[in-house]
């Protein structure tokens, strides 16, 4: 519940800057698209050693520029994006080096590949030039995540993996599918974007997701008390204006 309460807190800030004018007006509609490389993994609970999964996300993004407020400019921007996350098992022995499968006789490796429709909302807060030159910006908001589809890539028969000489014991995760087709969370970044006045908005941000949602069950009579995901992403984004303000004191 509070997890819920905190996402529509977000959400009605978001309508708040969209809606509330108490600087100086805008309206600006833009709309273009976006891609980029996306670091994941999955907070489970009992812990699961990771390294990072690698992955790529694309979409559409939209933005419309409200006010600009002092010197800060307030927009609010939504993205529909198709975003590939999971989590890549390290596996290791207490040593640190690689698991030997005895059925295989090779090392022990392990990835999840998980396939989302994503839709972050963001309030969007810029510094600087608005047709030309620099703008540094920060932004922040909740996005929701639709599965659509997994699978695993491995190299040792899942029915019998080395647990003799692992770190870690826990493995239930490996022949589990995702149970909850929608996750949810809170995601933030700051970035750079350079605009040609007539040509469009480039954009260059880092970005980061964190779920407040679970991918498994977590109930009591579950395995995990909690599978969430997280993610680093890094990603570029173009916009071009469909809608300006006649306004003459925008640069």
């Amino acid at each position: 519940m509070k997890r819920v309460i905190l996402l529509l807190s977000l959400t009605l800030c978001i309508v708040n800057v969209s809606v509330a004018q108490v600087g100086e007006h805008r309206d600006e509609l833009a709309i273009g698209v976006n891609g980029g490389y996306i670091l994941s993994n999955v907070g489970f609970m009992p812990e699961v050693p990771q390294d990072m999964h690698t992955g790529l996300t694309g979409g559409l993004t939209l933005r419309y520029t409200s006010e600009k407020y002092f010197k800060s400019i307030c927009a609010i921007v939504a993205e529909l994006n198709f975003a590939q996350v999971g989590w890549k098992e390290s596996i290791l022995t207490p040593d640190d080096d690689p698991v030997i499968n005895p059925s295989t006789g090779i090392a022990e490796a392990y990835e999840r590949n998980m396939t989302y429709l994503q839709l972050p909302v963001f309030a969007r807060m810029g510094w600087g030039r608005e047709r030309k030159g620099i703008q540094v910006f920060a932004q922040a908001g909740p996005q929701v995540g639709l599965f659509l589809s997994e699978n695993t890539k491995t190299n040792f028969p899942l029915s019998k993996p080395n647990l003799a000489e692992r770190t870690s014991a826990i493995v239930a995760q490996d022949t589990m599918s995702v149970e909850r087709k929608v996750e949810y969370g809170i995601a933030a970044g700051a970035g750079i974007e350079f605009s040609i006045n007539n040509v469009g908005h480039f954009m260059l941000e880092g970005r980061y997701y964190y779920g407040l949602g679970d991918i498994f069950g977590n109930s009591k009579r579950d395995y995990f008390g909690r599978s969430n995901l997280t993610n680093i992403v890094i990603k570029m984004t173009y916009l071009f204006d469909i809608h300006k303000s006649n306004n003459p004191k925008i640069k």
